[in-house]
């Protein structure tokens, strides 16, 4: 059984405010939802509660860099990216000031519907000129980027994993690194963010019937690709993306651009297609919208030129489940 590590960004951002005293954190009345109240009670001084203003609040961490402060914002994925944008993009992105953006609950990972489900903010934050992009995928990550992304000059937006949360790793985030987890050539799968442990722990059973299946974790979307992975791309025949985002402009993209402009494998995306969503619980969300682990296992078959197993859709579940997903959703 994988280790769970709690609130492991809380301890980390408490830990990196000791070792440097110009980091400020701004919140938008969710201090304790993105695990900023340990940083709040340690150093009130450094923090700001600046409620929920966001476009102002993008303002406010540009001032701060204005200042020679190392200003950080996290909130929810879409109030920390879709909400403020322009502010984003023309206030701290144009000028490459050093800010950190941290956005939590990714894609489908909340029963909240449209208006809290991430699935477009890595798109969002990508096509931003001088705007770095990561993607933790486990406590360890959570543990670490802080210091990893601690001398980068510009921009940053990190999506980012709370609460109970997965130890897959042993060695830090680099920035710009992918990690290698199982080797294999003729088929590699992508993997990213939470769909990490799905992918590994389905991997890891396949592997027995399909030892050259591979799967590499990729934390940096942008800027995309190192020359390990590079090397394992030319050798593949198929590379299949897994990712709790939009296929258009999340990973898969990243990997298409590459393989337009460079030989290489067939691409299979697993993501969310190009549709709004709407609530309910974290199962039934991912197989509804394809991204579940049988979507995954029937893609490696499919890889590898054998029949599949039957894939569980929003047709397998019972008018009473899709109710009761509904009522999740609407009882928020």
């Amino acid at each position: 059984m994988k280790e769970v590590v709690s609130k492991p960004f809380a301890q980390a951002l408490k830990s990196h405010g000791s070792a440097n005293e110009k980091l400020v954190v701004v919140t938008n009345d969710l201090t304790a939802s993105c695990e900023a109240d340990l940083f709040a009670q340690s150093f009130p001084d450094r923090h700001i509660s600046a409620g929920m203003a966001e476009q102002a609040l993008i303002a406010t961490l540009s001032g701060l860099s204005d200042e020679g402060l190392y200003p950080l914002y996290p909130s929810f994925a879409v109030f920390a990216t879709r909400r403020p944008y322009e502010q984003i993009a023309l206030t701290i992105a144009y000028p490459a000031k050093k800010v950190r953006l941290f956005g939590f609950l990714p894609g489908l990972t909340t029963p909240g519907g449209v208006t809290h489900q991430a699935i477009d903010d890595l798109g969002l934050m990508t096509q931003l000129p001088n705007m770095t992009v990561l993607e933790a995928a486990d406590a360890t990550d959570m543990s670490t980027i802080l210091d990893a992304i601690k001398d980068i000059p510009g921009p940053i937006y990190a999506r980012g994993l709370r609460g109970e949360v997965p130890k897959l790793f042993k060695e830090p985030l680099i920035v710009g690194q992918s990690r290698d987890i199982f080797p294999g050539e003729q088929v590699v799968v992508l993997a990213t963010g939470s769909m990490v442990e799905i992918a590994f722990n389905e991997v890891e059973t396949l592997r027995n019937e399909f030892p050259e299946l591979g799967l590499i974790c990729i934390n940096t979307l942008k800027p995309f690709g190192d020359k390990n992975l590079f090397e394992r791309l030319k050798k593949a025949k198929i590379v299949i993306t897994y990712e709790n985002h939009l296929i258009s402009s999340g990973l898969a993209k990243a990997v298409a651009l590459y393989l337009a402009q460079n030989p290489g494998p067939k691409l299979m995306p697993i993501g969310i297609a190009d549709t709004f969503t709407h609530g309910g619980t974290q199962d039934y969300l991912f197989n509804f919208y394809g991204i579940g682990k049988r979507s995954l296992i029937n893609a490696i078959y499919k890889a590898f030129g054998k029949s599949s197993v039957n894939v569980e859709s929003n047709n397998d579940f019972n008018k009473s489940e899709i109710l009761l997903n509904k009522s999740v959703a609407e009882g928020l």
